[in-house]
């Protein structure tokens, strides 16, 4: 499966996860932003392929829920034209600022090609920054 598709489905379990009300998994509400600020450093980083927050401290509703993501995935990805063994990392890193609450997905695929794509906003969408010619642009993904 091609990596930009693999990136696609990271932002929709990503973005799924981020609405707090978990309807991937049916109705679960979360508030991932909320445990972040509340965490050491700010964030919170889950691996949605392992079912676990691997940094930041979180509580045990939310560690019940990354848990039932890691089980729907599978479906999720059958359900999307791919499957679970495409994917080698699926990372993604909550935080929120002042104005704004901001994600990172990570994702490697299965011949080992790595992306982190940043997302902020209610909306989930890429975060942009000014390029050398002073135009507002989606930023890059960081390989």
């Amino acid at each position: 499966m091609k990596h930009s598709k693999l990136r696609s489905m990271g932002h929709n379990v990503a973005d799924s996860f981020a609405a707090g009300m978990g309807f991937m998994i049916g109705v679960f509400q979360i508030d991932v932003f909320g445990e972040a600020q509340c965490s050491e450093g700010g964030a919170i980083v889950i691996d949605f392929l392992e079912g676990s927050v691997v940094e930041g401290d979180s509580s045990p509703s939310l560690r019940r829920a990354v848990a039932l993501y890691r089980d729907a995935l599978p479906e999720f990805c059958s359900g999307s034209g791919g499957s679970i063994e495409d994917f080698r990392a699926l990372k993604v890193r909550y935080w929120s600022t002042h104005t704004d609450r901001r994600f990172s997905v990570t994702v490697e695929d299965a011949s080992g090609l790595r992306s982190t794509t940043e997302y902020e906003g209610i909306e989930s969408r890429r975060s942009k920054a000014i390029d050398d010619r002073g135009r507002l642009r989606p930023l890059p993904h960081r390989r």
